[in-house]
């Protein structure tokens, strides 16, 4: 029974060694399988920790009340490791607002969207994952009024989609991911795809008809670099168009990224000679490069931060096409007019000016961005989602194409667009995925106004169950009660968990928490007898956040 403790725990053993684990650490987990259902062993660890070093300690049955050790334990480790790091950034933004006078309670927003005070924050840092996209989807939820939405957020190198049910961020039932391993964190369920604004625009290969592809690299656009750098970039691209014949490494150069030589260190004797050679002005590519092996080596700087890839992508098309006017459009139109020499499988030239060739790109971005849209409810449904998406039939749809047979595909609910450039790259994202497409106003700052908008939600939760006939068990909070009567147990279970929601909606930052309380029975059939299994009670507390210190 992993109510009742096998025997007592002997503590002698820890006790030796926190001396010498004391000064090597920044914190420490705590974590026993079966905790969640009798936390006594976990609570006397963590007390005496505390007792002899001061650290932080976090203990895994606050952090999560699902059974599955390891996974716990995993994500009591990664809290531990992440308090140090947010203590720090606490107290940097506490000390920047002391510096302004500004007396105000300091509120972070978790994986969820919802709102938790800095000191909550700073005990369960790892709650805070994916808080970000959460506060997106709280802002778009806020600025649209729509309670069930898409929303699909384009920044300059990735999409993030996500799904608003009843007013809430979807959450992610497995937990999130953070470092490669799955956590009991509760977070957005969020999918990220490797296409932006600045995606790298390339030519599908060997192809008689070939696509233009994008990302999942970002580079950095031409008109940026332009605008930044002048004639070192328009003077090699002039230089590339006064070929008789396109090159492949036209309109693309390189340049440092800027980070500290330090961070440099360790690099092959090729990558260090080729680093070497690259400066903080762009160099083109065609005069960096002399063979397929130095490419690789390019790649390899490329992926350890050290070095940026300048070239053609959709914010260039953008400004060949008027639509987009902050950088240097002539630059802009240079690397389109490079882009669109290049040949086909039949030798001929893929666009015919610049412009159509700037159409194309920002419509394949488009499309793309309806089938991540579409293979994010795909997947949200239970289907394999990028499987679904490429189905003929699917595609056929989306296409709009005619026949006798003619097929649809349609999102139950419509798509809200965020990010800068929504306005530009959504216009025609409605027809795509068969339903309306909201972009807001001011939809660059929606996780902003989500952070401010957002409410403090907190929960807490207690199981009964019948170890025994005729024996109910009670795990709530900290403690373990044994009834005689099923309603007593659950009537005390449900007064456990509201007090504890209370208690952790006011240490979350609010003093006007509204409490729910949601019962879920687990009965079996025993020769024509229904029989108590399990009782899986769940109070939570939402509330505006406390205005005063």
């Amino acid at each position: 029974d992993g109510h009742v403790n096998a025997a007592k725990l002997d503590l002698s053993g820890l006790e030796a060694a926190l001396p010498e684990l004391g000064g090597s650490v920044s914190g420490f987990a705590v974590c026993a399988y079966f905790a969640t259902r009798n936390p006594a062993h976990e609570l006397a660890a963590r007390d005496l920790i505390r007792e002899k070093t001061g650290f932080p300690v976090t203990a895994s049955h606050e952090l999560s009340a699902k059974l599955g050790g390891p996974r716990r334990a995993l994500t009591t480790l990664l809290n531990a490791r992440l308090i140090s790091m947010i203590d720090r950034l606490v107290a940097a933004t506490e000390g920047f607002l002391a510096k302004r006078g500004i007396a105000a309670p300091l509120m972070v927003v978790r994986g969820d969207g919802a709102l938790v005070s800095a000191a909550f924050a700073r005990q369960r840092p790892i709650e805070t994952i994916l808080s970000g996209p959460a506060a997106s989807l709280v802002g778009a939820r806020h600025m649209t009024g729509l309670d069930d939405a898409m929303v699909s957020d384009i920044g300059g190198t990735t999409t993030d989609v996500a799904v608003l049910d009843g007013g809430r961020p979807r959450l992610d039932p497995e937990g999130a991911t953070v470092g490669g391993f799955r956590t009991m964190v509760e977070a957005v369920a969020m999918r990220t795809f490797g296409l932006g604004g600045d995606s790298e625009v390339t030519l599908e290969d060997g192809a008689l008809d070939p696509k233009i592809l994008l990302g999942p690299r970002r580079l950095v656009p031409l008109a940026l670099a332009g605008m930044a750098h002048g004639e070192a970039v328009t003077a090699e691209l002039e230089r590339q168009l006064r070929a008789p014949n396109p090159g492949r490494m036209d309109g693309r150069f390189a340049l440092r990224t800027g980070v500290p030589d330090r961070l440099a260190a360790g690099l092959t004797a090729p990558e260090a000679k080729l680093y070497e050679a690259i400066g903080t002005v762009p160099l083109a590519l065609d005069r960096l490069l002399s063979s397929n092996a130095q490419n690789a080596t390019l790649n390899r700087l490329v992926a350890r931060g050290l070095v940026h890839i300048c070239g053609f992508t959709p914010s260039d098309a953008a400004h060949v096409l008027g639509k987009q006017s902050n950088w240097d459009a002539a630059t802009a139109r240079l690397g389109a007019e490079l882009f669109s020499r290049r040949r086909d499988g039949r030798g001929q030239a893929i666009a015919a000016t610049p412009e159509a060739l700037a159409e194309r790109v920002l419509t394949t971005l488009t499309r793309w961005s309806a089938e991540y849209i579409l293979e994010t409810a795909f997947a949200e449904d239970g289907l394999d989602g990028a499987a679904t998406v490429a189905h003929a039939l699917v595609q056929r749809a989306v296409d709009g194409h005619p026949g006798i047979a003619r097929f649809t595909v349609a999102l139950d609910r419509p798509v809200i667009g965020l990010g800068a450039s929504a306005p530009l790259h959504y216009a025609g994202l409605a027809v795509l995925v068969g339903n309306g497409c909201i972009v807001p106003e001011d939809t660059d700052v929606a996780n902003a106004l989500g952070a401010v908008v957002g409410q403090v939600r907190v929960s807490a939760e207690a199981r009964v169950s019948q170890p025994k006939e005729g024996l109910f068990r009670l795990a709530s909070g900290q403690t373990v009660r044994d009834f005689t009567e099923a309603a007593k147990a659950i009537a005390a279970a449900e007064a456990d968990v509201r007090a504890l929601a209370a208690e952790r909606a006011k240490n979350a930052g609010t003093d006007s928490a509204e409490i729910d309380v949601a019962t879920e029975f687990k009965v079996s059939t025993i020769e024509g007898q229904r029989m108590f299994i399990e009782a899986h009670v769940v109070a939570v507390a939402s509330g505006r956040p406390r205005i005063a210190v």
